[in-house]
């Protein structure tokens, strides 16, 4: 199956179970794959015929922002949604970091993948 990638998206957004997680956004970043056929787009060479990354960036983005969950199990869900609702897309995979979320690790991130 082809892909395509969207790689280190980040995002502000109100995310976390305690109360200083809930006063202000922090940055997260998505990583995102969209298994779907790219042999039409790669012979028409038309945009019609693939997913526009930029459409899916926008629609993430402008989710993202204007949620406000607690876990980040419940916005990657979101997100895959988001993904699937674009015709070609055959499956999602979704990963969230959130950076200094645990004292001794860089990040903790959740991964799910979501078909149609």
């Amino acid at each position: 199956m082809d892909k395509i990638i969207i790689k280190s998206l980040k995002v502000k957004s109100i995310i976390g179970t305690l109360p200083e997680e809930r006063k202000k956004k922090q940055e997260i970043e998505f990583n995102i794959e969209l298994d779907c056929n790219l042999s039409a787009a790669g012979n028409s060479d038309d945009l019609n015929d693939t997913v526009n990354y930029q459409a899916v960036e926008n629609d993430i983005l402008t989710m993202a922002e204007a949620s406000s969950f607690m876990l980040l199990e419940r916005l990657a869900e979101e997100a895959a949604k988001v993904c699937l609702k674009y015709e070609p897309v055959k499956c999602a995979r979704v990963t969230i970091d959130k950076p200094g979320a645990l004292k001794h690790s860089r990040s903790v991130a959740v991964c799910i993948e979501r078909k149609r």
